[in-house]
């Protein structure tokens, strides 16, 4: 699976102001990624606000992706929750088509057992003819895939071929690394630490800056495949204030202000979610002006 070192985008789900996908807005957003260099795209993650969609409109979302990229770049399908059968269910009837890899959240709020984590995820693994990305995310989701249960999936699974490490523990990036059978890899799910992770063994990274910035965080990722961590540190250093803006009022209104303020698309989310306040977006505006002019 080549195809997922590098960069991938986990693509946000753009809305209209009366709460309808902006599919002209989505199709501009894939055109960024792809002219920016970015080596796949995500749809329907969990920053696509995929827990605010029906089921229709996931389905809507994930054929218009095939069609606008049209084989140019690799595509992952996000399909997780926490109803195991129906993931079940949601990954053997999906339209596999010009998907590459499933992407699955890690059951939230149940917060269960690492024995009910592994068979969770058996059970998905078991049904699905494509590749499978853990994503482990416990700031979210309530638990954590530990590493002893991450490798035990990977050893256990043929199919089961990455984790998407959000934790930020170090302590857990190391053992995966160190445990792991051959063919399994890491990729960063935490911009901001995608550098260190990297300098660790992580292949890449799936970006939510990245929606915003592909073209710097391409690069980022390339560097860091090369060793080159000296120039990798200055972008890295360009992105940690745009960062933390992304995630100061929940994800994704903080980048979605951002491609609002680069034309991309409007800022609109769906509730629970509410848009910027006032003090973000003026945050915003003036971190692009500085980063825009170097």
């Amino acid at each position: 699976m080549n195809e997922l070192h590098g960069a991938g985008v986990a693509l946000i789900t753009p809305f209209h102001s009366d709460g309808t996908i902006d599919f002209a807005g989505l199709e501009r957003l894939i055109e960024y990624q792809i002219n920016g260099g970015m080596d796949y795209l995500v749809s329907l993650g969990t920053t696509g606000e995929v827990a605010t969609l029906t089921e229709s409109e996931r389905k809507a979302i994930w054929k218009f992706t095939v069609e606008k990229v049209s084989g140019r770049v690799p595509l992952v399908a996000g399909i997780g929750g926490n109803n195991t059968a129906e993931i079940v269910h949601h990954v053997k009837s999906f339209d596999y088509s010009g998907y590459i890899a499933i992407l699955s959240v890690s059951p939230y709020y149940n917060k269960p057992t690492q024995e009910g984590l592994y068979q969770h995820y058996k059970a998905v693994a078991s049904a699905s003819p494509l590749p499978i990305i853990l994503y482990n995310v416990p700031a979210r989701t309530g638990s954590n895939i530990s590493p002893e249960t991450t490798v035990r999936l990977a050893k256990d699974c043929d199919n089961i071929i990455a984790t998407k490490e959000a934790s930020g523990s170090f302590d857990q990036f190391g053992k995966i690394m160190r445990d792991r059978p051959d063919g399994f890899f890491m990729i960063s799910g935490d911009d901001a630490m995608t550098l260190p992770m990297m300098a660790l063994g992580a292949v890449g990274m799936i970006s939510v800056v990245g929606n915003a910035f592909p073209a710097e965080v391409a690069k980022l990722a390339q560097l860091c495949l090369k060793n080159d961590y000296i120039q990798a540190r200055d972008i890295h250093s360009k992105l940690i204030r745009l960062t933390e803006l992304c995630f100061l009022e929940g994800n994704p209104a903080g980048v979605k202000a951002i491609l609002e303020q680069l034309g991309i698309c409007s800022a609109a989310v769906r509730l629970p979610l509410v848009e910027a306040s006032a003090q973000l977006e003026t945050a915003v505006r003036d971190e692009l002006a500085k980063i825009l002019t170097t």
